[in-house]
């Protein structure tokens, strides 16, 4: 195993899940919570947010990347499974300074894969800055204008297919 890969791996480990409470912590989290319900009340779509400190040892072993792991938890966090297939997940992995957008299928059709790409560098120049709830709260607004675009709510009383909470780990 090379040193590259062993500083990846202790650079992983070395984070927990109290590195992800430090970085979002509990009125933050609260306040993203509520701006995903009052998102998820202008369109049918579902967005979800997952901060992750340092990937599970299985996936440095194989040595997968934070793209791999974000499908995995848009998997895991049932967003594929939405009503319309316009479900979103934002991902942060703290160890690697990653960010990555997953749009089902629904949603993938409607937006050209380079306008998540800018959303992400948004994210990046705001989490730099330190504005880590400003780049939250930016991408959480743009990823809203489209799902408003594309998937207008109907007017009709709808049930939330998912929890509003973002996910720590």
């Amino acid at each position: 195993m090379g040193l590259a890969r062993w500083r990846r791996i202790l650079r992983h480990r070395w984070l927990d899940e109290t590195a992800a409470r430090r970085a979002v912590p509990p009125a933050l989290l609260q306040r993203l919570a509520e701006r995903v319900a009052a998102s998820e009340r202008q369109h049918t779509g579902q967005v979800r947010i997952c901060v992750e400190a340092g990937l599970p040892l299985s996936y440095l072993l194989r040595e997968a990347t934070p793209r791999e792991r974000a499908i995995a938890m848009f998997g895991k966090l049932r967003v594929w499974d939405t009503e319309h297939n316009n479900g979103v997940l934002i991902y942060l992995l703290l160890a690697e300074h990653a960010i990555e957008v997953v749009a089902d299928r629904a949603l993938a059709r409607q937006v050209p894969p380079g306008h998540w790409s800018g959303l992400v560098g948004s994210m990046r120049a705001a989490f730099r800055a330190g504005r880590f709830e400003d780049g939250l709260a930016q991408a959480l607004d743009e990823v809203t204008a489209l799902l408003v675009q594309h998937f207008p709510a109907d007017g009709q009383p709808r049930r939330n297919e998912l929890p509003d909470e973002p996910v720590l780990g």
